[in-house]
């Protein structure tokens, strides 16, 4: 049978033809597009012609398109459904990328031609392209003797390999810590329709008959708010924090200093001080001590609010807290003091109606699009639903494809990925994915989400329209290819929405008897925003500090023992708090040590939140969800991608840089 991943797929937009895909098929298609990739490479340094824009730059962001191809595809299933052939292929060919990567970006002679093109007459993106393969060429290690690339390019299969072993321990880790418990009763306090799911998931399991309560990424599990038995908490939360760390086959101690050591040479042979100084290097902020300045400005007062949660908390419970006891009483105190039950909110948020009359909604108000779903395409597993969106005057703008429920073949977490990336030059249009963890609801029931969930679906579906308003020339700069540090601000942008009133009153509305949410619990709902921020700035700042403290360490300066590491980095930063564990641990941190997407950059939740709160203080001064604040807000930001200066773009979009107070007030870190 013919390879289709081999050619270009025929489906609208490029679609990948998962249906007609095996494992064999990625690997002949890895294979090929390795070899392809640097054969094309070879043309552009071989060519005889002196080098010019067109024979090197534009003639390398048209090659590798087999391997871009076949990498979208089989990394969307190594996260969303990774079977056992997938995650055996995902340790054998994760060396081989970054081993590609290094061939590319350690060879001489291309960089010798990028360097020789002239620039003076380009457009502003034409020339931005040059600057910044120039750019990843240093930070690649271009400038290194024979001896330093052979080094650096063993020390990057390594880290490679770490990352992926990360991964998959991680993965495996959080199903093997859901607790399984035989009587329903042991569940007193949960919704009926999380009774239901988690029964659904025993069965699924292999416990027919009982009862999993299955884990999310995160420290704290949304289910310690709604248990009321305290020992059935307690073993939720220490089953939570112990992921990695508990002596068994999958504690990931040894990968952690392994990939700290490894991160630490590859800073120095680079020349940075530390990793986290080469990281902040290729993003927005101005340098690492700017970063270190605002964590810790805010840290001080977080903590301060933190503390003043837990001593009502205290009041609230009549006894000691411990830190299983926090969201259990924080949801009391809300529904006491504000009179907000949030167990009693989530029959107004079936996902459908979130999806439709919510974020669908507020995107065809803002900018014109509207959503068509294709069940005649199918994604890499049955519970993905694909979207046409067509733009304002009709025409077809992209494929989104959702997939919202949780299962044991997908990682943890909720995230935004690319099939298809918007390309002028390529002329091709985007292709994105959502996924999220969601508890699938018995058959026939709708899955009711809690304001948290909500607030991911709205989040992910930023990142989303983020890719698919991308309108650049080149691929490299498609959609959230920017700065690690910028890419977080668009979709925390898009959370405004939940609570604005024209969108709530579409889709808060009862499931089944259509009721509209009464504006008193909104007005209630709104007086609460402030309760909670101690808790959730804290922990946040718990695992943004956690991570530079492992990546400012030099390489003689690596720990053996992690979790001594791990509580004196919290005290020494001052944001140790005894019920308040950091958001992700050093033993499930998957951000940091699955791979390095946000090693040392974990902090840009908080640095584009700056850029997020000011924002949202601008379309509330402008007149709010209107399609001449949407048009704006798509021309002059989110279609730009990486095409000029992130920072530039936010300017062009709010007419100045960005102001801290807006976040500090939306904080309560005044």
């Amino acid at each position: 049978m013919t390879n289709p991943l081999l050619s270009p797929s025929t489906l609208p937009y490029g679609l990948p033809p998962f249906a007609g895909i095996t494992p064999g098929h990625y690997a002949e298609a890895v294979d090929a597009g390795l070899a392809g990739h640097l054969q094309e490479i070879q043309l552009i340094t071989g060519n005889p012609e002196p080098a010019t824009f067109e024979n090197t730059a534009v003639a390398m962001e048209r090659s590798g398109l087999l391997l871009n191809r076949a990498a979208a595809a089989f990394f969307t299933l190594v996260a969303a459904d990774a079977s056992d052939a997938i995650r055996a292929l995902e340790t054998e060919l994760s060396p081989r990328f970054s081993a590609h990567q290094d061939a590319v970006y350690m060879n001489r002679e291309l960089y010798e031609r990028f360097a020789a093109i002239d620039t003076g007459d380009l457009d502003a993106e034409s020339a931005r392209l040059v600057e910044e393969y120039l750019k990843e060429f240093r930070q690649s290690g271009i400038q290194l003797d024979d001896a330093g690339q052979s080094r650096l390019r063993e020390v990057n299969a390594e880290l490679s390999r770490l990352g992926t072993e990360f991964g998959q321990r991680v993965k495996e880790a959080m199903k093997s810590a859901a607790l399984v418990l035989d009587d329903a009763g042991d569940l007193a306090g949960l919704p009926a329709e999380d009774i239901a799911g988690a029964a659904e998931a025993a069965k699924a399991a292999g416990h027919d008959g009982k009862y999993l309560l299955t884990l999310i990424q995160p420290s704290n599990q949304p289910a310690l708010a709604s248990l009321e038995n305290r020992s059935i908490r307690r073993r939720l939360h220490e089953a939570s924090l112990a992921r990695g760390i508990d002596g068994g086959d999958l504690d990931v101690r040894d990968l952690v200093t392994a990939t700290v050591q490894l991160r630490a040479e590859k800073a120095s042979l680079l020349g940075f001080t530390n990793f986290a100084e080469l990281v902040v290097d290729q993003q927005t902020a101005p340098g690492f001590g700017d970063v270190q300045a605002m964590l810790h400005r805010m840290s001080a007062a977080a903590i301060r609010n933190a503390q003043a949660e837990a001593d009502a908390l205290a009041e609230s419970a009549g006894h000691d807290l411990e830190p299983w006891d926090w969201a259990y009483y924080s949801a009391r105190v809300r529904k006491d003091k504000f009179e907000v039950d949030e167990q009693a909110l989530r029959p107004y948020f079936s996902l459908e109606t979130v999806l439709t009359d919510g974020i669908f909604h507020a995107a065809t108000e803002l900018y014109g699009i509207t959503f068509h779903e294709r069940a005649d395409l199918v994604g890499y597993h049955p519970d993905v639903r694909v979207w046409e969106i067509r733009d304002r005057d009709g025409s077809g703008l992209g494929l989104f494809l959702g997939d919202y429920y949780t299962r044991e073949s997908k990682r943890g977490g909720a995230w935004m990925d690319s099939l298809v990336e918007q390309s002028r030059l390529l002329g091709t249009k985007s292709v994105v994915i959502n996924n999220l963890n969601i508890t699938k609801p018995a058959p026939g029931e709708p899955a009711l989400l809690s304001l948290d969930e909500v607030r991911t679906v709205f989040h992910e579906f930023g990142h989303a329209l983020h890719g698919l308003f991308s309108d650049v020339t080149y691929p490299r700069f498609s959609g959230t290819s920017v700065p690690r540090d910028f890419v977080e601000y668009p979709s925390q942008v898009n959370e405004m929405w939940i609570m604005w009133p024209e969108v709530l009153a579409k889709y808060a509305r009862h499931y089944s008897t259509g009721e509209v949410l009464p504006q008193s619990t909104v007005d209630k709902l709104n007086d609460s925003l402030l309760w909670g921020e101690g808790f959730a700035t804290t922990e946040y700042l718990g695992a943004a500090l956690l991570d530079l403290a492992w990546h400012v360490l030099p390489e003689t300066g690596v720990p053996d023992d992690v979790l001594a590491f791990e509580a004196k980095a919290l005290a020494d930063a001052g944001i140790a708090h005894p019920l308040i564990p950091p958001r992700y641990r050093t033993g499930y941190f998957q951000h940091i040590f699955a791979g390095a997407g946000y090693a040392a950059g974990y902090y840009s939740y908080i640095w584009s939140e700056v850029l997020d709160a000011d924002t949202v203080e601008w379309f509330k001064e402008n007149g709010g969800l209107t399609r001449a604040n949407g048009d704006h807000f798509r021309s002059e930001l989110l279609s730009r991608g990486n095409s000029r200066d992130p920072l530039v773009s936010f300017r062009a979009f709010r007419g100045r840089d960005a102001e801290l107070e807006p976040l500090l007030k939306r904080r309560g870190l005044e």
